[in-house]
């Protein structure tokens, strides 16, 4: 099979697509013919050697992918051979084949073309467990998420609009309109605004539920000061600084949590059960209209290292997919 592999760890120029063997499935995988995969920012941090994968023979980066089963192992129940499938992986999916547990793969809505869904699962099973599962939101509660034209942030702005919530996002001028487009209740092009008084005004001072933050660094304070009673700040990410300033008397009287979470490392059957929930709470809002992957932009495996200097220039506006 064809794979980006890691021969070191720097700039674009230690992305290698190399021809190696094939992964076998265990007896209870799956063998993935990979039809895409899409870029994360964890893979930049991953290729720069500050986000290291899991322990393997060779390291290919790679958290998602959509493709067909191809093979399985012998106790494998949920899937057969020409299945349609999706999921999270903690590594491999810059790749032609993968194998993944078969609990992890993840039917495809028969509205979304094979290779669109790659862009579904790492943000929209991020972004449903961090406002839901451990955010709390639900019908007429309220969030703010950062970097809301991120994937992240578009997979957020449609959970919210689907189960009833208000969001409120920030992003930079160029994509005020595309956060607007896709349903945002409050959009505040953080360059020109002060997030924090644009939140409380439009709460009328009491403040959203939950904040879901991919930026930390001084962010953090200001989250605080957005935050009502009881709230929630739930960080998924570090894109700013990783030491965040914190006023702590802010944080008691407000009665307020601190979560901080990854996909990437979380045992198995947590991962699975994050995926599970997401399939059975979200996925039938794929064919009915209301959850859409947001795609920016396609490139070929060949040009990997133009697709990750291109997400590190920070124009895209959701997802982008390497086709295989």
């Amino acid at each position: 099979m064809r794979a980006v592999v890691l021969r070191g760890h720097g700039g674009v120029d230690v992305l290698s697509v190399e021809d190696v063997p094939d992964p076998e499935p265990g007896p209870e995988e799956v063998l993935v013919e990979v039809a895409a995969t899409a870029l994360n920012r964890a893979d930049l941090l991953q290729r720069e050697g500050r986000y290291p994968g899991p322990p393997a023979e060779l390291e290919i980066p790679g958290l998602e992918y959509s493709g067909t089963v191809a093979a399985v192992g012998e106790r494998v129940r949920q899937h057969r051979v020409g299945d349609s499938v999706m999921g999270l992986v903690g590594g491999g999916a810059y790749a032609t084949r993968l194998v993944t547990h078969e609990r992890l793969a993840l039917p495809i809505p028969a509205s979304v073309p094979l290779a669109d869904a790659a862009a579904i699962c790492e943000v929209f099973v991020t972004a449903h467990d961090a406002l839901v599962t451990q955010g709390g939101l639900t019908s007429g509660r309220s969030a703010l998420v950062h970097a809301g034209a991120s994937g992240v942030g578009t997979a957020a702005i449609q959970i919210a609009g689907a189960i009833g919530a208000r969001i409120a996002v920030t992003c930079s001028t160029a994509k005020v309109q595309a956060c607007h487009d896709l349903g945002a209740d409050l959009v505040v092009d953080y360059s020109t605004t002060d997030f924090a008084e644009a939140v409380l005004e439009w709460t009328g001072g009491v403040g959203v539920d939950v904040v879901l933050d991919v930026i930390g660094g001084e962010y953090l304070d200001r989250n605080l000061d957005c935050l009502k009673v009881q709230g929630r700040i739930v960080q998924v990410g570090v894109m700013g600084e990783g030491v965040a300033p914190l006023a702590l008397g802010k944080l008691l009287p407000k009665r307020a949590a601190i979560v901080g979470t990854v996909l990437r490392s979380r045992p198995l059957e947590q991962k699975i059960e994050a995926s599970q929930r997401f399939a059975t709470e979200l996925l039938p809002l794929f064919d009915d209209g209301h959850l859409r992957p947001v795609i920016d932009s396609r490139y070929p495996l060949d040009r990997i290292a133009d697709a990750q200097q291109y997400m590190a220039s920070n124009a895209n506006v959701g997802k982008i997919l390497i086709e295989m």
